[in-house]
């Protein structure tokens, strides 16, 4: 790690104070909505497709602006300014309306700095270790989650369970969201801005569009696969208390801070499609673990969710840093596939969550994403790669 980028790390701690934010109302987010805020499974299934759309769609807007004008650091700055003022205010929401507006702001702000910051990390990269530079970095982010995780599970374990403390813990999150902003704005080094090309020649390359078709196997598979908000409810409902479903989240982050830098190196020494296939596996078996319905089998779940998590998003980001020319605008449409297909999935799952039951929504996920992978199998068999 010490041929990292000084840049590089400080992005790493930025992003650990802000995933540390994240992490202390994401295990909590689905049962305020739920049980506090008395809103069913659809709502809390629309609150997650509008925040996922409305993160991951902007990306494919901040990308194309960063390789268009050049302006990268003012759109990674404007974004954790965004998700470290939102996060807060959901502690005052009253109904799900709000708290999706909220979200929708807390999640603009992560559509408008990821692929600018994904960006700046392939540039700040050596030549030849996107994998482990991204490893590093994820490692970092993963910490920070773990680290809110932590905090929120002794925040519910000294403090209890009630509304009170629950809306406390959101306004809790401001201190390390204005850390992040703050080192973010004055410890990170923008990129080289480089000659633009005039808007009328501007175009994605045969190697992007190579790139992103190579990426639609993967949009498929977030569609169907079971969201993480989800998994909390399937926790809930099978009689994990509140105060430990934090813990379940540590299961998942610690998996992956230990795994990140490691899978990185796996990626730059073997290859993407590789570690993909594991980490689609990974996702699998997650879900067959929920179905059993035992909380022995959910917590081994999340540590599947962990894998499948880390080992995807390494993996894709080191792809399309190996294989893209304008990889602002590609890593903008990967994140806006993403959008598009999870959006849809979460709220398919909801509706059929809330009106047929959990098992079929789980068995929907779990059918689907089993078929993508024996049709990827089959096809690399046909193939002969």
């Amino acid at each position: 790690m010490k041929n990292i980028d000084k840049n590089v790390v400080m992005l790493g701690w930025v992003s650990y104070f802000t995933d540390m934010a994240s992490a202390m109302i994401n295990p909590i987010l689905p049962i305020f909505i739920v049980i506090v805020l008395h809103e069913g499974m659809d709502k809390l299934g629309i609150i997650v497709a509008v925040a996922t759309f409305v993160s991951y769609a902007l990306r494919l807007v901040s990308g194309y602006i960063s390789d268009r004008y050049g302006i990268v650091k003012p759109l990674v700055v404007g974004g954790y300014a965004l998700s470290a003022l939102s996060k807060p205010l959901i502690g005052i929401c009253q109904g799900y309306k709000s708290v999706a507006v909220l979200k929708a702001f807390e999640r603009l702000g992560k559509g408008l700095r990821s692929a600018p910051k994904d960006l700046m990390i392939s540039e700040y990269s050596k030549a030849n270790a996107s994998g482990k530079t991204f490893g590093f970095h994820k490692t970092m982010d993963i910490a920070g989650e773990l680290s809110g995780t932590l905090i929120l599970f002794g925040l519910l374990w000294f403090f209890g369970q009630s509304e009170t403390v629950i809306r406390n813990i959101f306004y809790v999150t401001l201190a390390p969201g204005i850390i992040g902003l703050v080192l973010v704005a004055f410890f990170v080094k923008d990129v080289e801005k480089k000659q633009t090309q005039a808007s009328a020649s501007f175009r994605l390359t045969g190697r992007d569009k190579e790139a992103v078709k190579s990426l639609f196997f993967y949009f498929l598979f977030v569609f169907f696969l079971f969201n993480d908000a989800f998994f909390t409810m399937q926790a809930k409902s099978i009689g994990i208390a509140t105060a430990l479903i934090p813990l379940l989240f540590v299961v998942s982050t610690a998996v992956q801070t230990l795994t990140s830098y490691p899978l990185g190196l796996l990626i730059d020494r073997f290859g993407v499609k590789y570690v993909l296939i594991f980490a689609y596996v990974s996702g699998i078996i997650a879900q067959v673990l929920l179905l059993m319905q035992q909380p022995i089998f959910t917590w081994i779940a999340y540590a599947f969710l962990g894998l499948f998590t880390v080992a995807s998003l390494n993996a894709n980001r080191a792809f399309i840093s190996q294989y893209a020319d304008n990889r602002g605008s590609v890593y903008g449409v990967f994140y806006a596939g993403v959008a598009i297909f999870a959006a849809l999935g979460a709220y398919v799952c909801g509706v059929i969550w809330e009106h047929v039951s959990m098992q079929d929504a789980l068995c929907f996920s779990l059918g689907g994403t089993s078929l993508l992978v024996l049709l990827f199998i089959l096809r690399r068999v046909r193939d002969g790669n």
